[in-house]
Parts: C-alpha cells; sequence; structure tokens
C-alpha cells in the first residue's frame, strides 16, 4: 500500500471511530456528521468522500477489523494448523479501539454502545458490512486451505464461527459482571470452537 493510500485508509478508521465514540457518549440522533468531521479534524465533505452516513462510518469498523484478520491470516506460518492461525491472527487483529478493553468498561459507555447497536437506523448497515466481513475473511481461509470459495462450504463456515465468536466475545465482555478482559473471552471462545465446541460440564 502506498502512503496516500495509506493516509486515505487511516482517515477512513479515523472518521469511523470517532463516528463511534461520539454516537456511544451522546446517542446516534444527537451527532452530526460536522460533529464527526471535527472530531477528526476534517471537513463534511471528507467525510462524505469516504461515507454516505453516519450509520455506514460506525458499521465500517466491523469490516475494517475482519479485513485486519485477514491481512494477519495471509500472514501467518503457512505450518501453523488452521485454528491456531485463525487464533492467533483473530487476537491480534480484532482488539477493541479501547484502552479499556482489558476491564469493564465506563457504565456509560456500555450502555451507549447498546443503544447504538439497538438502533434502528444502524441494523441494516450493521447486517450489510457482516456478511462484507465474512466475505473477506472466507476468501483469505479459502486461500489458506485450497479451497474454492465459489465452490465450497467449508471456508464460509469458518468465516462465519469466527465472526459468531467474535460477536458473542463483545457482547458477553460488555454485560458480564464481574468483568473479565476482552482478550481472555475472545481467546476462550475460539479455544471451544477449536475443539468442536463440546458441551460444558453438567
Amino acid at each position: 500500500m502506498g502512503l496516500r493510500e495509506q493516509k486515505k485508509r487511516d482517515t477512513r478508521i479515523a472518521l469511523s471511530w470517532a463516528a463511534i465514540r461520539l454516537t456511544a457518549e451522546h446517542g446516534f440522533d444527537n451527532v452530526k456528521v460536522e460533529d464527526i468531521a471535527a472530531e477528526v479534524g476534517v471537513s463534511p465533505r471528507t467525510f462524505n468522500n469516504y461515507f454516505s452516513s453516519k450509520a455506514e462510518a460506525i458499521a465500517a469498523r466491523h469490516f475494517e477489523r475482519a479485513a485486519r484478520i485477514a491481512d494477519e491470516l495471509r500472514a501467518r506460518p503457512s505450518g501453523e494448523p488452521l485454528w491456531e492461525a485463525i487464533g492467533n491472527a483473530v487476537l491480534i487483529g480484532a482488539p477493541l479501539d479501547t484502552e479499556a478493553e482489558d476491564s469493564q468498561p465506563d457504565a456509560r459507555w456500555v450502555e451507549g454502545v447498546r443503544l447504538m447497536a439497538e438502533h434502528p437506523a444502524l441494523r441494516g448497515e450493521f447486517l450489510k458490512a457482516a456478511m462484507d466481513a465474512e466475505q473477506e475473511l472466507a476468501a483469505a481461509v479459502a486461500e489458506r486451505t485450497g479451497t474454492d470459495l465459489d465452490r465450497d462450504l467449508y471456508p464460509r463456515l469458518v468465516a462465519g464461527t469466527v465472526s459468531a465468536a467474535i460477536t458473542a466475545s463483545t457482547d458477553l465482555w460488555l454485560r458480564i459482571d464481574p468483568p473479565k478482559p476482552y482478550g481472555e473471552l475472545l481467546r476462550d471462545a475460539l479455544d471451544q470452537v477449536a475443539k468442536g465446541l463440546p458441551a460444558p460440564p453438567s
């Protein structure tokens, strides 16, 4: 990636994260495009060059994390077992963009994230981002396993499973009491998947 492309990607990520942070703090309906642009130090016109709406900017972080995981998976040693490689790629590529990722976040922030996730204007964008994210990860799995993304179920099943593990870990991290580090929950989820999701002891 050239310097210009990297700068554009960095700006896109910064705008997306600013949209999430401001929405979690103030509520989706109370944040304007102008607020998001100002947070990053760019013009509203620049924002519109990257995103068509606040909702799209918020949901874009989901795809960016998936793209990062896919890149990490492609970079893992070829001899590393698949689920070990996936676990390492996810733990490197999917940290939360917050300094509080290893502890329970501020209660007001948690409530803001919950309300954001439930907002009708965001549901469609989240669904689109999730589908694009799974496609990106499935492509990386197909490359690593020598399977065909257009003919084989395997890479899509793996990508969908990883996506579910990340979603479940994030949701539990926001709700669990007493708190647990996000990385610990994510690692546990991936370990359970790698073992075939054995039934918990009765």
